[in-house]
């Protein structure tokens, strides 16, 4: 770009910056919502179960029953709300929502339990909610594994077998969902923003007839499209900048990669949410309808097809191509790689490609579609 074009395009992002500062209240939306939303989906989004309202039928009333019982509340994953004698009182409890497991222990269980003989227990659980089932189940396998665990060590039951798998969890020790989703919501939230922001720039001229004026000026396309988005990409970057201090002070989520490559995939990204949001108001001419096509194409797809809450694995090969073409997918695997796994400039340069690419098709396509005539 030669000096008299990037004294335009200098000259109409100040122009932009203008019109923003006139509006405090688009700034303050564009900088304070999306901490809001992170704060908000942090802790409301979680797939880490507490407090599992839990009933105990305890038909043996022996010290091993009781141990069990006080092994099993001993945390705060399971919260006791009735003992009962009878299994018959259990279903009211289902019905009425105030448990969601109830675990039976039958008569002979301290007997079984003294000839080191298998010892069973029935677990019943509301699969109302097959998500939460699904998790209780595994809860309840891990906690009769430690049990397990548990007599083996004192010298009770059977002898261990002699092959055993001791498992490591690597980037999130602690398996808190926090630490997988808060990096999904950043892209989440930037792609939101960013496709909002620019979605009212050029509609915005147009509804108030300015662009007439901005006509008149020896200004070429190009120029205006990045005058136009300079600004927001500022905006954009404190955006992100706020998102992950925050992110990193109430989740404790790590930042293991490099803050270079973080901010460099970053803006990348960036860039291709804010050229979608320029072609689409370049193309719409309205706010209101700009506003509204921003959303459907930025927001549901970052929610849905990033990866952000769905494993892209688990969705038909048709949907698993098509999230190729969605930058909040390549997004959230690089952001996570980088701040979870401290992923390399290499293992992150195939998303950065595709983030640089799409980037570069919508500022060429909101330039094309821009035309200095007046219809």
């Amino acid at each position: 770009m030669n000096p008299g074009a990037l004294r335009r395009t200098v000259a109409i992002a100040r122009k932009e910056w203008m019109h923003i500062g006139r509006d405090p209240a688009t700034l303050a939306f564009a900088l304070l919502m999306p901490l809001v939303l992170l704060v908000l989906f942090g802790y409301a989004v979680s797939f880490d179960l507490d407090r599992i309202r839990t009933a105990v039928v305890d038909r043996d009333h022996s010290s091993e029953s009781r141990l069990l019982t006080r092994h099993l509340f001993s945390g705060s994953t399971f919260e006791s709300v009735a003992i009962l004698d009878r299994e018959d009182d259990v279903e009211a409890l289902f019905r009425a929502q105030k448990v969601s497991v109830a675990i039976v222990i039958p008569k002979g269980f301290s007997a079984s339990m003294g000839r080191s003989e298998p010892s069973s227990v029935q677990v019943l659980v509301d699969a109302a909610d097959n998500v939460t089932a699904g998790m209780t189940v595994a809860y309840l396998s891990r906690f009769a594994s430690n049990v397990n665990d548990a007599r083996m060590r004192e010298g009770v039951g059977p002898a261990p077998a002699r092959i055993e798998a001791r498992v490591r969890a690597l980037y999130n020790p602690d398996l808190r969902s926090t630490v997988f989703l808060v990096p999904g919501l950043i892209a989440f939230l930037q792609s939101m923003m960013g496709v909002l922001l620019t979605s009212l720039t050029v509609a915005r001229e147009w509804e108030r007839g300015s662009m007439e004026q901005l006509f008149a000026t020896p200004v070429g396309r190009l120029e205006i499209v990045l005058g136009k988005l300079l600004p927001y990409f500022g905006i954009g970057m404190t955006q992100l900048l706020l998102v992950l201090t925050v992110g990193t002070w109430l989740f404790d989520v790590p930042i293991r990669g490099s803050i270079v490559l973080l901010f460099g995939v970053s803006s990348l990204f960036l860039v291709a949410c804010l050229g979608q949001g320029l072609l689409i108001s370049t193309a719409t001419r309205n706010q209101m309808v700009a506003t509204q096509l921003a959303a459907v194409t930025s927001m549901l797809p970052a929610a849905l097809l990033s990866g952000l809450v769905i494993p892209i694995e688990n969705m038909p090969r048709i949907l698993q191509a098509f999230t190729q073409l969605l930058p909040a997918r390549h997004f959230v695997r690089a952001l996570r790689g980088i701040l979870l796994r401290d992923a390399s400039t290499a293992a992150t340069l195939p998303d950065a490609a595709a983030l640089a690419l799409f980037g570069m098709a919508m500022i060429l396509a909101s330039t094309k579609a821009f035309r200095k005539v007046i219809a």
